[in-house]
C-alpha cells in the first residue's frame, strides 16, 4: 500500500498541548456503524458487563536530557550544549556502566569519545555515533541509574508539543498514566491518560474488569514513515511482557463471549504479537509487529485510542481494526467538530469492523 492513502490536512490548531482536566472530561468519538459524540467519562456506557480493558503499565522515564560537550583543546569555540532523548536500553555488558542508544541534536556537534556531563552525578561518553542516533555510555551503576536520570531528566514529550512549548513540572504527572509501574518506556502510552480512580470506579460496578500488560514504548512511535510503500518500512522493536495469568484471563473472557478491548495501541500491538497462534500466549520478548489494512486480527475486539498522526503507522493500524473510509470519515467529524488531537488531545473508541 501507498503511504499516501494514509494521509490527511490537520489544522495546526487541532494539536492539543495540555491535556483536559480532570482527565475523563476530554472528548471521546465512538467509532462504529455510525460516529457517537461522547465525553470519556461515558466509557462505561458503551461497554458491556463482562467486556476487559487490557491496560499498559509502562512507567515514562525521564528520557530527555540537555547536557554540556566541553569545549575542545584543538577546535576552539566554548562549551556546547547537546540535547538527547533516551529510546533504547543496550544490555548490560558487566562493567558498571549503563548504555542506551539515543537521539543527538546537533549530533554534528559530537563524536566518538566525547564526554557529555548532564548533572553532578550523570555523565556519559559518546560510544558511536551514526547519523543524528549515538549510544550513550553512562559512568553510572545500574543501581543508581534511575535515580541519577530522574535528577538531570525531563518527560520526552512527543516533538509536536516540544517544539511549541517547553517542558514544565506539570508534565511529570500528565504524560504519565494512574497506573504507570513498570519503569522503561520513553512515550506515553497516551490513550491510559484519559483513566481517573472515579472512571475505575465506575467501571467495576458495572462488571467491567481490566489486566495490566507491560510494552516499553520507544521514540521510534514519532519517527515518520520515510518511504512510499508499507512494505518497506521497519517497525523499531519494543520489549513487551504478558504474564500466564493475564493470558489465561483473556482467554476465558473470549471464551464466554466478553470481549477484549484495548487501552492504547501499544496494548494492541503485543497483544496480537502473542496472538499469532489463534490464542493469546504468555509473552516475554521483543516486537516488531506492523498492521497494516489487511491483518487478521487474533486478539482484540475493540480498541480505546488518541487521534495519530497522518501518513503514521499508528493511523494505518487504527485503519486496519476499524476500517480505512471509515477512519477517513471519523477524522473528518473530529477535525470538523473540535476534537484535539495526539498525546495530550481526545480520545476514539473502535469497534473492529465486521469484515
Amino acid at each position: 500500500m501507498r503511504v499516501d492513502d494514509f494521509d490527511f490536512d490537520l489544522p495546526e490548531d487541532r494539536i492539543a498541548l495540555r491535556p483536559a482536566r480532570p482527565r475523563d472530561s476530554s472528548k471521546l468519538l465512538q467509532v462504529g456503524e455510525g460516529l457517537s459524540d461522547l465525553i470519556f467519562r461515558d466509557l462505561p456506557e458503551i461497554l458491556n458487563e463482562g467486556d476487559v480493558l487490557v491496560l499498559n503499565n509502562t512507567k515514562v522515564l525521564p528520557a530527555s536530557l540537555r547536557g554540556i560537550r566541553p569545549a575542545r583543546e584543538e577546535g576552539g569555540g566554548g562549551d556546547v550544549e547537546i540535547d538527547f532523548n533516551l529510546h533504547k536500553p543496550l544490555a548490560e555488558t558487566g562493567d558498571g556502566t549503563v548504555r542506551w542508544m539515543a537521539f543527538a541534536r546537533p549530533a554534528k556537534r559530537v563524536r566518538e569519545g566525547d564526554i557529555i556531563q548532564f548533572s553532578d552525578v550523570l555523565s556519559a561518553t559518546i560510544a558511536s555515533r551514526d547519523a543524528a542516533e549515538v549510544e550513550l555510555c553512562f559512568d553510572c551503576p545500574p543501581e543508581k541509574f534511575i535515580p541519577a536520570l530522574e535528577q538531570a531528566g525531563a518527560m520526552p514529550l512527543p516533538p509536536y508539543i516540544g517544539r511549541k512549548r517547553a517542558v514544565d513540572e506539570a508534565d511529570a504527572q500528565d504524560y504519565q498514566t494512574m497506573f504507570a509501574r513498570e519503569q522503561g518506556s520513553v512515550a506515553a502510552p497516551t490513550a491510559g491518560l484519559h483513566f481517573t480512580p472515579a472512571l475505575f470506579e465506575r467501571l467495576e460496578e458495572k462488571g467491567i474488569g481490566h489486566v495490566e500488560v507491560t510494552l516499553h514504548v520507544g521514540a521510534g512511535t514519532f519517527l515518520p514513515v520515510s518511504v512510499e510503500n508499507t512494505d518497506e518500512h521497519k517497525m523499531h522493536a519494543e520489549w513487551g511482557e504478558i504474564s500466564d495469568s493475564v493470558a489465561t484471563h483473556l482467554n476465558e473472557t473470549r471464551d464466554r463471549g466478553g470481549r477484549i478491548i484495548a487501552v492504547g495501541t501499544t496494548s494492541l500491538r503485543l497483544l496480537e504479537s502473542a496472538a499469532q497462534s489463534g490464542r493469546i500466549e504468555p509473552f516475554c520478548a521483543e516486537t516488531d509487529i506492523f498492521i497494516t489494512p489487511g491483518y487478521e486480527f487474533r486478539a482484540v475486539d475493540a480498541l480505546i485510542t488518541n487521534f495519530h498522526l497522518p501518513r503514521s503507522t499508528l493511523f494505518m493500524l487504527v485503519c486496519a481494526l476499524a476500517g480505512t473510509e471509515r477512519m477517513k470519515k471519523a477524522y473528518v467529524h473530529a477535525i470538523e467538530t473540535g476534537y484535539r488531537f495526539y498525546s495530550y488531545g481526545d480520545a476514539c473508541f473502535l469497534e473492529r469492523a465486521k469484515d
